[in-house]
């Protein structure tokens, strides 16, 4: 009894004093009813998209040969473009009073085509030093830095992508690092900032890199990575501290919503792992440029020893060869037609890749990392379809197709809104002139979000950067 006196009195003292009670203590816990304690957070997004579509009308395009973007074909096809979506598809569509109807017979209806691997923008048209901003190549591990803050609005290759019908592009960092920083995705616009083009709500992306490029560039400087060995122990030990830093601020936000952690507790920001942390919380998607089979399994592995996912492996030449595990693990390969054997490891390149990937189930991507290939991504799916035929797969052109647009969009994480020809989806249309896997067809009209941007047949719809104002030849037809 008289140590609980004690006890008593010592509590009734301590109320009196004013002083607060320690951290942890039930009584430093909020009230029931109270507002909720302050917890500093890390923004997602500091950068947020101010895309706003353009004015578009109701509008039908009919005796068209459509393929969907799914797999499907409808031949005759209709679309019905309503309020900026699409709001039918089939072999007829209602037609409302009042809407511009199309009648595309002889020709073809898609999807606009989304690549997953761009550097336009970072790298621009022209190809001088001033605008060469597209690898930070100062650390081997640069996550800090995003590739937007490179992006030149006026860049001309937006428009020729515009006119080979790419209706949005993802823009990633070069691969010079391990670690090269975000990524973002672009409707294929014109703005006077990048975030005027910024594809609304679409997750960013980490760049990472294995192989020949980050040991050639930090090798030759005598410091780590300067082998493939190298590589993998640099970005484990990344990891690593990335999830230390992650325990922190779990630690840290956990007692601030207890209330028991002032905002003044809040670790310290630290941008590179900033971007790290969001990876191992699933928000940042991760594009990784591999070439080579067995260092894809590498990064699988250091993957899921770190808790994260690879969302796509990015030239991947060698996907061919562990096209199951890939389709297991749910990864998207982004893949060249044809290009191969322009260094050691894009030697075992073969033409067959992008089908013998698709034939196993996995998610295969037609990419071009190039400002003249991108204009012509229709044609470099049309080579991988052939290549396939010739060993005998079954490859339909409407399957094809979702190579070009609904598979990147998976691979972005956008294929709820865009990469289909589905009701409630994006207006991201072309019409084409004739077969989209013919060298002759060319798009001659692009929607975007049920906007006509780009029209072959009107000088006006034939987007010009400010740069090229007044230039030799500017508005031309592409």
């Amino acid at each position: 009894m008289r140590n609980w006196g004690i006890l008593l009195a010592a509590a009734a003292l301590a109320a009196c004093s004013g002083k607060a009670p320690p951290p942890g203590s039930a009584s430093a816990r909020p009230a029931p009813g109270a507002p909720p304690p302050e917890v500093v957070s890390i923004p997602k997004d500091p950068w947020p998209s101010t895309y706003k579509a353009y004015p578009g009308v109701t509008t039908v395009i009919r005796n068209a040969v459509v393929y969907d973007g799914t797999g499907k074909k409808f031949a005759p096809g209709a679309v019905r473009i309503e309020n900026g979506k699409i709001a039918e598809v089939g072999a007829e569509v209602a037609i409302p009073a009042g809407a511009t109807v199309i009648d595309a017979a002889g020709k073809y209806v898609t999807p606009g085509v989304i690549d997953i691997h761009s550097h336009l923008g970072d790298y621009p048209s022209p190809a001088v030093e001033a605008l060469s901003d597209g690898n930070e190549a100062t650390s081997p591990s640069r996550p800090e830095v995003w590739a937007e803050h490179s992006v030149w609005p006026q860049d001309a290759g937006f428009s020729r992508a515009l006119a080979g019908g790419v209706t949005a592009l993802h823009i990633l960092p070069g691969s010079a690092n391990l670690f090269g920083g975000r990524g973002t995705t672009l409707k294929t616009v014109y703005g006077r900032s990048v975030q005027d083009m910024k594809f609304p709500g679409a997750p960013y992306s980490l760049k990472m890199a294995c192989g020949e490029n980050p040991k050639r560039v930090y090798g030759s400087r005598n410091q780590m990575p300067a082998t493939r060995m190298g590589n993998i122990a640099y970005a484990r030990q990344v990891w690593s501290d990335a999830a230390a830093y992650k325990r922190k601020w779990d630690d840290y936000t956990r007692r601030a919503k207890a209330g028991t952690a002032k905002p003044s507790d809040a670790p310290r920001r630290e941008l590179a792992n900033d971007t790290l942390m969001g990876v191992l919380n699933g928000e940042i998607l991760i594009q990784n440029h591999c070439y080579r089979a067995d260092e894809m399994t590498n990064v699988i592995a250091m993957a899921r020893e770190f808790g994260y996912k690879v969302t796509a492996f990015h030239h991947a030449v060698e996907s061919y060869k562990i096209a199951d595990i890939l389709a297991k693990e749910g990864i998207c390969s982004a893949m060249w037609a044809d290009w191969y054997g322009f260094k050691m490891e894009s030697y075992d390149g073969i033409r067959e890749n992008i089908a013998l990937v698709d034939k196993a189930g996995a998610c295969a991507v037609v990419h071009s990392d190039d400002a003249n290939g991108i204009q012509r991504l229709n044609q470099e799916a049309a080579k991988a379809m052939a290549a396939g035929r010739r060993m005998g797969l079954t490859i339909t052109p409407e399957h094809a197709w979702t190579w070009l647009s609904l598979n990147p969009a998976r691979g972005l994480g956008i294929a709820d809104r865009t990469g289909s020809l589905e009701p409630g989806k994006m207006a991201d249309v072309v019409l084409w002139s004739a077969d989209p896997f013919s060298v002759y067809a060319r798009p001659e009209k692009v929607w975007i979000d049920g906007a006509v941007m780009y029209d072959w047949a009107d000088p006006k719809r034939r987007p010009i950067a400010d740069f090229e104002l007044a230039q030799p030849g500017a508005g031309d037809a592409k």
